[in-house]
């Protein structure tokens, strides 16, 4: 049983601008796919983001104050969708908009990073209005003694992107989770980089070598393969081959879109005069680690999150409430669980996470992760389920 904690909306809470400046990170567009993966790696970080409103709420006086004293500035707010007209003056705009706030900045932040597209030039008018946004975000930089960063950003994916909108990888693991049947109309090559790859090297925690070295090129066709594969081991609870980065964050990407009420997956308990048997994970390849707790009656365990990891709770005995929320998000989702009726679930990246023990009796969980736990980098950041 599953049920809903109306800890708010199934939206995140409105995000406005800081009242005032000061150091930190200055985010345009943080609520859209990336803007989403950029506050999470900034999360995790501790660095101090603050988000500045463009399009119709846009005010610059409040802008500027808004960007004084910042670290940095990302613009990440563009128009991929609409019109010729919407797309090619919507992201001149929202450029030109950053440029004013730049320009009545008492203490503009010495860096500016645009989140640009591979597109950028080509001839397309998304490829043109990308390029001349970048254009006056370069002279709106120089004009304020501020170095320019044109990041010119590849195909991406990721957990969370919306179908028929951010991206084709978002679009074929909604319809392959949802009993759709993607079809390619037009095969291509495609390079591809995560989310989370693409905000480190915005946020300045990766290199732009290392941020290409974790491209990889395929195509929509290999993708769509690639996907359907991993959909058909994991509809039985299986965990497909995710030994490379790329396949783990495919696979990631794809759990996103999977996830919801119907998460847990209920185990077949063999029983004779013996006892029971039950086969908690089967994978297709790739490491693991595989741990056991016991949790005395009203505690819990948990309360963190992961940005990259694939882990997987199944009570073995007793009872209890595993509760979930995605970041930056209010909605929390519980299950009820139980060694009676054994299932699993698995923890989404980035949602915070926990199991607490709601019996009288002391519980038993095993858990299990797709790779061993590395205290240098262990790929786990504290962050309550509930406040």
């Amino acid at each position: 049983m599953n049920t809903v904690s109306d800890a708010g909306s199934t939206h995140p809470p409105p995000i406005t601008a800081a009242p005032s400046g000061g150091p930190g990170v200055v985010l345009t567009g943080a609520h859209g796919f990336l803007g989403w993966h950029t506050r999470v790696a900034l999360r995790e970080a501790g660095v101090l983001t603050r988000v500045l409103p463009l399009g119709a709420p846009f005010d610059v006086a409040r802008a500027a104050e808004t960007l004084s004293g910042a670290d940095r500035i990302v613009h990440l707010a563009g128009v991929n969708r609409g019109t010729d007209g919407d797309i090619a003056e919507g992201n001149v705009l929202l450029a030109r908009q950053v440029s004013d706030a730049l320009s009545r900045c008492e203490h503009p932040p010495p860096l500016v990073v645009f989140a640009n597209s591979v597109q950028s030039g080509n001839g397309s008018v998304y490829g043109e209005a990308k390029a001349r946004a970048a254009e006056a975000l370069t002279v709106a930089a120089d004009n304020v003694g501020a170095r320019f960063e044109n990041v010119r950003l590849p195909n991406l994916f990721g957990e969370h992107g919306r179908a028929h909108y951010n991206s084709v990888t978002a679009t074929f693991c909604h319809q392959l989770a949802h009993g759709g049947e993607p079809v390619v109309h037009h095969d291509r090559e495609l390079v591809l980089l995560h989310a989370q790859n693409a905000a480190e090297l915005l946020i300045g925690n990766l290199s732009a070598a290392a941020a290409s070295a974790r491209e990889v090129v395929s195509s929509v066709g290999a993708l769509l393969d690639e996907l359907r594969g991993m959909a058909a081991a994991y509809r039985g609870g299986e965990i497909p081959d995710i030994r490379l980065p790329f396949q783990r964050d495919l696979f990631n990407t794809y759990r996103s879109s999977a996830f919801g009420p119907e998460a847990p997956f209920v185990l077949d308990r063999r029983t004779d005069a013996r006892g029971s048997f039950v086969e908690v994970v089967r994978t297709h390849g790739g490491s693991g680690q595989h741990s056991f707790s016991t949790t005395v009656p009203g505690a819990s365990r948990g309360d963190h999150y992961h940005r990259r990891k694939v882990e997987r709770f199944t009570v073995l005995s007793g009872t209890a409430t595993i509760s979930l929320r995605r970041l930056f998000f209010d909605q929390v989702l519980e299950f009820a669980v139980s060694g009676e009726n054994p299932m699993s679930i698995d923890m989404p990246t980035m949602w915070a996470h926990k199991i607490t023990n709601t019996g009288q009796d002391v519980l038993f969980t095993s858990f299990w992760a797709n790779e061993p736990f590395n205290a240098q980098q262990p790929d786990t950041s504290a962050e309550a389920v509930q406040s």
